[in-house]
């Protein structure tokens, strides 16, 4: 059986909120993957770390205060902390659990760098929440530097920064040459690490790439068959929240389209996600985009559940 090139995109439920939540949770999301293994996947994998980066940063910010020697660590080293740190636990559970069905497969985590414009629009409306509270006078602080912050009502300032779109995946090339030899690649890890080109270097960007928009480029980098988003619902719906609430099994770009004008999608839950099918069916024609659940994978294989989008 000829095996299907997949990248499988991995939301905030596959890892968990906390380091001791990450390590059982992993153990489940490793049996969701090992199952696309023995269907005949040969797998790319990426994931979220909004929860990660954010203790990282807290973790990086609070060090400097207790020790003046330390500095801050910036949002682009907490970006690679946080690939790392995912990416080992998510690579060890999945190599074990393999192991445990009789199959043997290198399981490698690359640290990657996505490349961004400077002059993106998100730097001036920065609207992703990180790191921890902080009192006003913390947040002037933040301010001065030509940070952004936001203030939530009745609990403090937080900073916020911005999610760019992303241009290149600057180590595409290994990513795919390991996935040619028909190893499991983790890569792209929350996004991917923000950079800028200079000249002929590349310089952390203050900001974070939206997860489901580097899954729709890989997999259209790669030239996938297919593009898996793994979420916390089995299905697509329309309607969604509502007493009239439908599931949705089928739909064409087209039909996604139309719904996105009918604003069916929640802009920070489900619309990332069919944007990124949306990517990468219009750089693949020939592919599908399969939405559902952990725990509904086997399912949705059978057809039972899941959505799947198609050119």
């Amino acid at each position: 059986m000829s095996q299907k090139k997949a990248v499988v995109s991995l939301g905030h439920n596959a890892l968990g909120y906390t380091t001791l939540e990450q390590w059982d949770a992993v153990k489940f999301t490793a049996k969701a993957l090992a199952d696309l293994v023995e269907a005949g996947y040969q797998l790319t994998i990426t994931h979220s770390n909004g929860p990660q980066i954010s203790m990282i940063h807290k973790a990086m910010t609070e060090l400097r205060r207790l020790y003046i020697d330390y500095t801050p660590a910036p949002m682009c080293v907490c970006s690679a902390m946080s690939q790392g740190y995912v990416g080992y636990d998510i690579q060890n559970s999945l190599k074990a659990e393999l192991l445990s069905r009789g199959i043997s497969k290198t399981v490698s985590t690359i640290l990657t760098q996505v490349t961004v414009d400077p002059y993106d629009e998100a730097f001036y409306e920065p609207t992703k929440l990180i790191g921890r509270y902080m009192s006003a006078e913390d947040a002037e602080i933040e301010t001065k530097k030509g940070n952004y912050v936001y203030e939530e009502p009745g609990k403090g300032f937080r900073r916020i920064i911005a999610a760019p779109k992303p241009i290149d995946i600057v180590e595409i090339e290994a990513i795919r040459t390991l996935a040619e030899a028909d190893q499991i690649v983790i890569a792209c890890g929350g996004g991917g690490i923000p950079v800028i080109e200079q000249k002929h270097a590349l310089k952390g960007a203050s900001a974070v790439i939206e997860k489901d928009a580097i899954a729709g480029k890989l997999a259209a980098d790669l030239k996938a068959d297919q593009l898996i988003i793994l979420t916390s619902v089995p299905n697509v719906y329309k309607n969604f929240g509502t007493d009239d609430q439908q599931a949705v099994s089928s739909l064409t770009v087209s039909e996604a389209q139309k719904m996105i004008a009918e604003s069916e999608f929640g802009k920070g839950t489900m619309l990332p996600k069919i944007e990124a099918a949306i990517t990468y069916l219009n750089a693949n024609k020939d592919g599908s985009v399969l939405i559902t659940s952990l725990e509904a994978v086997n399912d949705a294989l059978r057809g039972k559940a899941g959505t799947v989008i198609t050119a």
